[in-house]
């Protein structure tokens, strides 16, 4: 019996092998992006050692003064930037993420309800390009329109006689959440509504016939066939882009930020750069960083065993 048993594993181990080496060639056009994400991605880690150290720069890194849970206890209680950062990060991405999640979606609806195919294909191509744009254009395009002095919609309200004086949309805090959230719904709501036209054509045709049959109408069909279709791959694309919840656009955040709006900007990775890269505080810095990625990798896990609890499947 345990002759069997070993003579089994060892088919099992050989056809595992054999595999590989057949699979090789895909393995090795892996290779240069594994190679990337090790790099680039898991070797910063071991530099999250400095985060319990006084690392002074120019130095080793492990040659710092171990100072423990010093840099942390810092920033949750001896400062108080902890829950200013937290609530400008979450109201930002939580608010994001509804809105473009659900705009996204409907987006896709509006775009597959177009019957031209001409028309439909010109509309989708042109809602992706905004994606491709670099934020320093963005930003040009921006103050071309919300410049307080020579901004187009300052000059059309106050030739119109609206307003005496330009408003300075892309200075004043109370405007800035909101021109933010505008601005990354204009260059995402494209790209992220063609994973929902992906799913959209992947249902089944023969539902909409047989719905025509019955008499249903356009409203009908999406309602009833289209959106409950999508609710799958919604749930999915909530689960990853939870760990991203503490995670910010830290390009778009930098363009638009300036010292009058700077309170109202102040992200988690707005945050680890000034204090960081600017005040070269880089255990503080490093030790804030390494708090906001094991809160994310947790928050994906837990959305992940939720979403296992409820639909019986896992992501990952």
């Amino acid at each position: 019996m345990e002759f069997t048993q070993k003579s089994s594993n060892k088919i099992i181990k050989k056809s595992f092998w054999v595999k590989c080496y057949r699979q090789r060639y895909r393995f090795l056009m892996l290779l240069p992006m594994f190679i990337t994400i090790c790099v680039f991605t898991y070797r910063p880690v071991m530099f999250w050692v400095i985060a319990f150290t006084d690392y002074k720069i120019g130095k080793n890194i492990f040659s710092g003064e171990w100072v423990g849970l010093r840099f942390f206890r810092e920033f949750f209680r001896d400062s108080a930037d902890a829950f200013n950062v937290f609530k400008i990060t979450l109201s930002f991405n939580i608010t994001s993420l509804i809105l473009g999640t659900f705009s996204a979606m409907a987006f896709a609806i509006l775009i597959n309800e177009i019957k031209n195919r001409k028309t439909r294909r010109f509309v989708q191509s042109a809602s992706i390009l905004p994606f491709f744009v670099s934020w320093v254009i963005t930003y040009s395009l921006c103050r071309a329109f919300f410049a307080t002095g020579s901004g187009l919609l300052n000059t059309f309200l106050m030739n119109a006689g609206i307003i005496d004086r330009g408003i300075n949309i892309l200075g004043d805090p109370k405007y800035t959440f909101g021109l933010l959230i505008g601005t990354s719904l204009w260059k995402g709501l494209g790209y992220s509504a063609v994973i929902y036209l992906a799913t959209i054509a992947g249902i089944d045709q023969e539902q909409y016939e047989a719905a025509n049959i019955d008499g249903a109408g356009r409203w009908a069909r999406i309602r009833y066939i289209t959106i409950p279709s999508l609710i799958g791959t919604m749930a999915v694309l909530l689960v990853l882009t939870s760990g991203s919840l503490l995670s910010s656009n830290f390009d778009m955040f930098y363009i638009f930020s300036n010292p009058t709006n700077q309170i109202a900007t102040e992200v988690f990775d707005m945050y680890v750069y000034r204090f960081g890269l600017k005040l070269g505080r880089y255990s503080y810095a490093t030790a804030v960083g390494m708090f906001k990625t094991v809160t994310s990798l947790t928050m994906i896990l837990i959305c992940n065993s939720i979403y296992r609890k409820i639909t019986d499947r896992t992501i990952f």
